[in-house]
């Protein structure tokens, strides 16, 4: 359910804006979605699991806010994003 500290710094290394960046939107945003598509796995499987279920809703709100807070503030930084993490269809 929860990422590994490899796969978290891979995905730190691949949306951080500099070198020393780790809190960025992209960068939150982007450990956001690996943990909601890992957590959306877990719940295919285990249907009953509503603890986990409010917690993927609360993270899904996370990003949101987050989401809603770049595309205020640099609308291009917002597209790159959701284009690079296949958010939209």
């Amino acid at each position: 359910m929860s990422i590994t500290a490899e796969r978290k710094q891979e995905l730190i290394k691949e949306y951080a804006r500099g070198d020393a960046d780790t809190g960025s939107p992209e960068v939150q945003v982007a450990i956001l979605s690996e943990r909601i598509r890992n957590l959306t796995d877990h719940l295919q499987t285990h249907k009953k699991d509503f603890h986990s279920r409010r917690g993927l809703l609360v993270m899904v709100g996370q990003r949101r806010s987050l989401l809603d807070y770049l595309k205020k503030k640099d609308q291009s930084r917002y597209s790159t994003l959701i284009e690079r993490l296949g958010l939209r269809r």
